[in-house]
């Protein structure tokens, strides 16, 4: 019997959608094959292909002015393209709100000379300060901006910001680069907003391997022609996301993800479960005497949720007997400590109420 997933990531995948798979694992339609084991250049793929991208464009009510690809690498490997396809003046603007933004400078100041006009460690990414004046100027002579839309480990989203901030901060003279491997797909969003949106697959889009750009076509012309092809966002581009063999079973299984979403009702639907789950759980530790999230209100994440408990002395317990309860992965991140529960879009609200349920009972069994 399946059990509620919550890992942050691979994350769980709709169940209907790994029925489907499984179906097909052996003998994909008139493949005479698994489609694992059909070549990404045969008419099968290519179909596979365009239907998914044309599917995820769809979702997403993405301009004709922005391409998607689809490769391989993880957001890991975006934090050194980025910097090596866009380098020109050699600077850029980075908001700090978490472990990945974190990475994300590391690797970018190895090539870049990183401005940080925002930066929420010091408070231990839980809140960022309205009072705009107490705040860094952003570099408007930078290269581009970049920031993290939601940190999974801290549970930290910055879900309007590209509304609330990007224009009273004078962050659109350049262009804005935003990393969306959790948050993306969970609601709707305007992508014209930004000029590239990268986000790995293993949250909310399909199995690990695969990593979805977003990019604005204007941006071909900034590219650093230096680059190795490989590296090269154009040359992916102009390949149709096949200039190598791209992950093909990520590819095939994510599209399915599409399709799924588009049933339920698209991302607006999504955002409304998203929202009901997200305040079950936070309506649930914010009245407990035994668990806390530490994340200021307006700051929270609707697909990540860390909670500590009242005493770490029952971690231990908390997660047996949760394994036993079919209430799986919800150790915190080793740099946070507690738990987490990861309530992406293929985790139903049963699971959370399930959830609130056990940490209800425990709650009372062990205060």
């Amino acid at each position: 019997m399946r059990a509620w997933n919550f890992c942050a990531g691979p994350a769980a995948i709709p169940e209907e959608v790994l029925k489907e798979v499984q179906e097909e694992l052996l003998e994909w339609n008139d493949a005479k094959s698994s489609v694992m084991e059909v070549s990404h250049r045969s008419d099968f793929f290519q179909e596979v292909a365009s239907e998914s991208k044309k599917d995820f464009i769809e979702l997403l009510n993405i301009p004709e002015n922005y391409d998607v690809l689809f490769l391989q690498g993880g957001a890991t490997q975006q934090f050194a393209m980025i910097p090596l396809n866009f380098i020109k003046n050699g600077k850029a603007n980075y908001l700090m709100t978490g472990t990945w933004s974190k990475k994300a400078i590391a690797a970018a100041s190895k090539y870049l000379e990183i401005t940080i006009p925002i930066s929420n460690e010091d408070n231990k990414f839980t809140s960022i300060p309205e009072n705009f004046s107490k705040w860094s100027e952003f570099n408007l002579d930078a290269d581009y901006s970049h920031y993290c839309a939601n940190e999974t480990i801290q549970g930290f989203s910055l879900r309007n910001f590209h509304k609330d901030y990007t224009h009273k901060l004078n962050m659109r003279t350049v262009p804005l680069l935003c990393d969306m491997s959790s948050s993306i797909l969970s609601e709707p969003f305007e992508v014209a907003d930004f000029d590239l949106i990268y986000a790995g697959a293993q949250k909310n889009i399909g199995p690990a391997g695969l990593t979805i750009i977003i990019i604005e076509k204007n941006l071909f012309s900034k590219i650093n022609s230096n680059l190795p092809d490989i590296f090269n966002y154009e040359k992916h581009a102009n390949a149709n996301s096949m200039l190598n063999t791209p992950p093909t079973f990520a590819w095939y299984v994510s599209g399915k993800v599409f399709k799924w979403l588009k049933e339920k009702g698209g991302l607006a639907a999504m955002q409304k479960i998203n929202e009901e789950k997200a305040k079950t759980l936070y309506q649930f530790i914010d009245q407990s005497s035994m668990y806390s999230n530490l994340v200021e209100s307006n700051f929270r994440s609707i697909m990540n949720i860390p909670f500590l408990l009242k005493d770490p002395a029952f971690d231990r317990l908390f997660l047996e007997n949760a394994n036993k309860a079919g209430l799986l992965n919800l150790k915190g991140h080793r740099s946070v400590g507690g738990m987490r529960a990861s309530i992406y879009n293929a985790t139903p609200i049963e699971a959370v109420n399930d959830l609130v349920d056990f940490m209800d009972d425990f709650e009372k069994n062990n205060l």
